[in-house]
């Protein structure tokens, strides 16, 4: 695909047909899973930056294809549904634990000289009573309805209350997106001031590798699962 093409494709589509474009999009701060559906046109003029350099770095990635095990737009619903149980909502929540502990220490320790870190503790307090009620109601709702419609065609309930269930978990994943970002931006992009003691700088990598996992969990929701599971109603 040449550059020029890219510009009105969305951006979660981009990533869907190679992860590693990914990325490009992380580099210059764009949103590929809430904002998924943005063009990149659209997104990089909003940004105010060129879309032909970031278009050029894409279809570099674009040409080389992924590798059968990040080829998640030809994975079946079903495999899809298990990789994000087994792999996301695992990493989940073996993760706020860990960092609910790591922040906790530091908003009591460096909360008075670095008072950012309450808020960052605050905020990943909320973040994390809403995500595990939100992988609850995917694990024990909304995919095995996912794999009633898709497997064999039962209609458990209406098509206005499938989509209406699958667009419950888009504004839930748009809700962590936003809080995820103000932790970003509170801590400078996960960055420790040079002062910082083990337990910050840890608290700051593990954040950031949530972003990371979190940003990758809903995109193949928002952008391969959840297109995937409406198509059946086409």
């Amino acid at each position: 695909m040449h550059f020029t093409d890219l510009k009105t494709v969305p951006v979660g589509d981009i990533v869907a047909k190679n992860y590693h474009a990914a990325d490009v999009f992380r580099e210059y701060g764009i949103d590929f899973c809430c904002g998924g559906h943005k063009t990149l046109e659209a997104v990089t003029s909003k940004k105010g930056i060129s879309s032909d350099d970031v278009a050029q770095k894409l279809v570099q990635i674009l040409d080389s294809p992924a590798t059968i095990s990040e080829n998640y737009d030809h994975w079946s619903p079903n495999f899809l549904i298990d990789y994000i149980e087994n792999t996301h909502h695992q990493f989940v929540r073996e993760k706020i634990p860990q960092i609910l502990a790591y922040a906790a220490k530091v908003a009591k320790v460096h909360g008075e000289r670095y008072p950012v870190n309450l808020e960052i503790y605050r905020l990943f307090t909320k973040l994390s009573k809403e995500l595990l009620e939100h992988l609850e109601d995917e694990e024990e709702n909304v995919f095995p309805l996912i794999k009633s419609y898709v497997n064999n065609g039962e209609r458990t309930v209406d098509s206005e209350t499938y989509k209406a269930a699958l667009q419950k978990l888009v504004e839930d994943h748009e809700e962590a997106g936003e809080v995820m970002a103000q932790i970003s931006e509170l801590s400078n992009r996960f960055t420790p001031p040079a002062d910082a003691c083990t337990t910050y700088r840890i608290l700051y990598q593990n954040l950031e590798g949530f972003e990371q996992n979190l940003h990758k969990h809903v995109h193949l929701e928002n952008n391969i699962l959840f297109k995937k599971a409406e198509a059946v109603l086409a």
